[in-house]
């Protein structure tokens, strides 16, 4: 479907339900309990509704792998009065009405139409991220929350972290003078395997409903739970599974939240070389990014990659493909940090004329951090929204009917800038020009027509 298409065709559905399914917006008294349900109950659905369960009533839980959903109403059987109600199919959870939030924690290419019907139906939203899987999907996010007034946060739990709110508070008050640069660094997920064989589908799980809007593939178990990650019919791979995280603090530190870059260039490198039911993600990129500074339009340009040092296990791939110095002149060129060369670990570094500040989920590093105890930022500096845990933010803000920490618009342009990347490397490392406020690529159809996805009959998100 063509993205004007798309979008008329979602503008007119969204019309079509405005009166009966949107609902009003009501705030929820300081005693009233809070009814919450989970989409999507693997391993990080499981942990995100732990940790709702502190500020309110489990009440559903619907996951396409029935015993996941199970599993979920056991562990709450002795913690709570009421016992969970287990779905297969979210939709009928969602006409239950004693839930009042979703926590949606389901692979990437469910994220969109779970959330949106959500809202639709009254519900406010936690939504992991990656917030969408392309960007036409997010500008259609975006509408709805609007539309429907609902509290939309994102996942983006570093949001809520000191050491990335101190980073961010130093870096747009000059601690490090004019910002330069900006390396965003991911850890090495091998995504070396395959081919992998057709296998029987397992009992409980509807494998046609997992695939959802995706092309329809035999099931194997490598395109479920925590390695979905690595095959592009469901996700972006590691540019928006942990791009989404950093890119998001960067885009702090920039003062970029509500706008995006105007180049980009990314090359990557794909193990399994495109064969048959293999992982199909790459595993190493490096992308340059070229944004104009607020106030000045002088240029910030980030630097997005994997680190080759920093390894990571994950989903049980163990295996990694050796990087050649030729593969790596090829990926990095020449016009990078010298920084990347000296780093082996994950996370955020802001480059200034006067200093630098590297942080990750560890701690804040540099010369401005270190000074700041006996050199505070004074009482009229520019601040960060406080937030110490994401998760009663978002209940907060349920009940205050407040924009959270993370919201739909600001994670939108977060993870379109992953989008773009991809894009970019799908496309041979082509340098693409972007219109940020237009939110398309001014010198190239084909990469326009990549910024949707063909949705799979009866799976459509309107």
């Amino acid at each position: 479907m063509k993205r004007r298409t798309f979008l008329k065709s979602a503008a007119a559905v969204s019309a079509a339900f405005h009166a009966p399914l949107f609902v009003k917006a009501e705030t929820k008294g300081a005693n009233e309990r809070i009814g919450i349900a989970i989409v999507g109950c693997g391993g990080m659905g499981t942990g995100d509704i732990k940790s709702a369960a502190a500020f309110g009533d489990v009440v559903a839980a619907a996951d396409a792998y029935l015993p996941h959903a199970e599993r979920t109403k056991q562990f709450f059987a002795d913690k709570q009065e009421n016992p969970v109600s287990v779905y297969l199919d979210y939709r009928k959870l969602l006409e239950n009405k004693d839930v009042d939030a979703v926590i949606q924690a389901t692979p990437d290419h469910w994220h969109t139409k779970i959330n949106i019907d959500a809202m639709r139906a009254g519900k406010d939203v936690y939504g992991e991220k990656p917030f969408t899987l392309t960007v036409t999907e997010g500008q259609l996010v975006c509408k709805v929350v609007k539309d429907t007034r609902r509290v939309f946060q994102t996942g983006t739990q570093q949001r809520s972290g000191k050491e990335f709110q101190t980073a961010v508070e130093l870096v747009r008050n000059g601690r490090i003078g004019k910002l330069k640069d900006v390396i965003v660094a991911l850890p090495w997920c091998s995504m070396l395997g395959g081919p992998f064989p057709a296998q029987p589908v397992p009992q409980g799980l509807d494998w046609d409903l997992y695939q959802g809007q995706a092309p329809v593939h035999d099931y194997c178990p490598q395109r479920c739970h925590s390695i979905f990650r690595w095959w592009y019919e469901y996700t972006g791979g590691m540019a928006t599974d942990w791009g989404n995280h950093h890119v998001d603090i960067a885009h702090w530190g920039m003062n970029v939240e509500n706008t995006g870059p105007y180049s980009v260039e990314a090359r990557g490198i794909f193990p399994n070389e495109g064969k048959a039911d293999c992982f199909n993600t790459p595993d190493r990129f490096y992308a340059q990014l070229k944004y104009r500074s607020p106030g000045d339009e002088s240029d910030i340009t980030l630097h997005f990659y994997i680190v080759l040092g920093d390894q990571f296990r994950f989903g049980g791939i163990n295996d990694y493909q050796e990087t050649t110095p030729e593969q790596k002149a090829w990926m990095w060129g020449k016009d990078y940090p010298s920084e990347m060369d000296e780093n082996k670990r994950n996370g955020i570094m802001f480059i200034g004329d006067n200093g630098r500040i590297f942080i990750n989920r560890g701690n804040v590093y540099g010369k401005a951090a270190e000074e700041l105890k006996e050199n505070p930022l004074p009482s009229d500096a520019w601040r960060v929204r406080p937030s110490n845990n994401h998760m009663k933010n978002f209940f907060d803000c349920i009940r205050s009917r407040e924009v959270p920490v993370s919201p739909a618009d600001i994670e939108h342009r977060t993870v379109s800038a992953c989008h773009l990347t991809n894009i970019s490397m799908r496309l041979g490392g082509r340098k693409l020009l972007w219109d940020a406020d237009k939110e398309q690529f001014t010198n190239d159809a084909e990469a326009n027509s990549m910024l949707q996805r063909e949705q799979r009959k009866g799976y459509e998100i309107v």
